[in-house]
């Protein structure tokens, strides 16, 4: 991975770049950005770089063996960590290198995807993957070991928030006494879900949203699409990578979310018990990845409806097809009833994410919104 294949984030890049010339590399990252930004491929391209024969003054040479090998993420001193779950196939205690196949193929086709699509790829149907203890016991036998080839032994762990408990207390005393030229990059998109201890260990790169300008460039350069229809994708994307291809391939999740909102809506409106109880026995089987996409979703559209309340539409974030349900149904987001509506759909999407009943779940919140959307 190259500096130089990542969108916008130059001041970034330049950051991670200063670091290695000064000889100031510390031994635990943390890289938190929004989904989309680019932490993942950033990380990436740092270990490269930092292992590098050749660097220059912007980026790593990309032709030296240590090179050759980053951008096929098969050098043997780079290490991934990620959550994974037991699919079909593999039914005890999964680690990461179970699935680095995958992994691998992913990254070298798309490095900007979301944990919604590393779910699909490797299949784990309704579950919800985790980085276990079995990952940590791994991870240190790999850094017990003495580096093959490169002057860095890196580990990668991208959504160290999905670490459970006990695994995260393994890796913590790792973290304080690394071995020698030992390099931790974790990739996060929230630290309010991990271990403090953790974080206090790490230093901190903040990254934010992609530039709308150098988002828009690299998709016209990479994408052949018509020139207004990349602007909306930039436009609804917000900054978010992942967001804009998705709205550029149109994205059968956008369609089934909208879809299934205004299907509640509707039904809260109308104050239809008997058809939010069959909606939400449609919301069971769809997987809790698929149902936390929903509720984010969800607290998207609540929050571009509040603001075409506010009579500042050029602001809100929304397809053709979102913008004609939102047309009439955004008089009914207002001051009264939209601080209470998030703050149930967020209760919700917790519940969700703490494997409570889902059907209970959406039940309640349904019988909740009933009562706030007629404020």
């Amino acid at each position: 991975m190259l500096f130089k294949d990542i969108v916008g984030q130059q001041h970034v890049k330049q950051r991670l770049i200063q670091t290695v010339k000064d000889n100031r590399i510390a031994h635990a990252q943390l890289f938190l950005g929004p989904e989309g930004s680019g932490n993942l491929a950033l990380a990436i391209a740092y270990a490269q770089y930092i292992n590098c024969a050749n660097p220059t003054d912007s980026d790593s040479c990309g032709i030296c063996p240590s090179c050759s090998k980053y951008q096929k993420l098969i050098h043997p001193d780079l290490h991934f960590v990620f959550p994974v779950a037991t699919t079909k196939s593999i039914t005890k205690e999964p680690v990461s290198d179970d699935f680095i196949k995958q992994w691998r193929a992913l990254l070298l086709d798309n490095p900007y995807f979301n944990l919604l699509q590393w779910y699909e790829c490797i299949d784990v149907e309704n579950k919800q993957g985790i980085i276990s203890k079995n990952e940590s016991q791994e991870i240190i036998r790999k850094l017990n070991l003495k580096t093959f080839e490169a002057d860095y032994k890196v580990v990668i762990i991208w959504m160290p928030e999905r670490m459970n408990g006990v695994a995260a207390n393994k890796l913590l005393k790792m973290l304080e006494e690394p071995p020698e030229k030992t390099l931790f990059l974790m990739i996060t998109e929230n630290t309010g879900m991990m271990l403090q201890t953790i974080l206090s260990r790490t230093q901190l790169i903040k990254i934010q949203k992609i530039d709308s300008d150098n988002l828009l460039v690299y998709l016209k350069e990479h994408h052949n699409y018509p020139e207004q229809q990349l602007r909306d994708a930039v436009h609804l994307a917000d900054g978010n990578f992942v967001k804009a291809l998705q709205v550029l391939k149109s994205d059968e999740d956008n369609s089934f979310n909208l879809d299934r909102f205004v299907s509640l809506m509707r039904l809260c409106w109308t104050k239809d018990v008997l058809g939010l109880m069959q909606w939400c026995d449609s919301m069971i089987g769809i997987g809790r990845e698929r149902q936390k996409n929903f509720m984010g979703y969800t607290l998207r559209m609540i929050r571009e409806n509040f603001i075409m309340n506010c009579q500042v539409p050029e602001l809100a974030l929304l397809t053709e097809k979102e913008s004609d349900f939102s047309s009439k149904f955004f008089p009914y987001i207002n001051e009264s009833n939209v601080y209470l509506m998030v703050e149930e759909i967020n209760k919700a999407q917790y519940h969700i994410e703490a494997n409570g009943s889902d059907k209970l779940i959406f039940l309640d919140m349904s019988l909740k919104l009933i009562k706030m959307i007629k404020k």
